[in-house]
């Protein structure tokens, strides 16, 4: 019954730790975006535009949806 109980804590640590390995190893698009638009590669002027770009639209957006609320 121990060794029972003992794999079947010891399978959960595993597969707790795997799972969070594998999150954190990719990072958001976002991030990989900020990274190369504050890089010095061919190209990083138009990432960082098109972020300012969507980040505009974006807050555009918020106030337009924040206008009905108001009623």
């Amino acid at each position: 019954m121990r060794r029972t109980l003992f794999g079947v804590v010891l399978l959960l640590a595993i597969t707790a730790c795997r799972e969070q390995k594998a999150a954190s190893a990719k990072p958001s698009q976002a991030k990989v975006d900020s990274a190369i638009a504050n890089s010095k590669l061919p190209g990083h002027q138009g990432v960082a535009g098109a972020m300012r770009v969507a980040d505009s639209a974006a807050a555009r957006n918020a106030r337009l949806d924040s206008v009905g609320e108001g009623s």
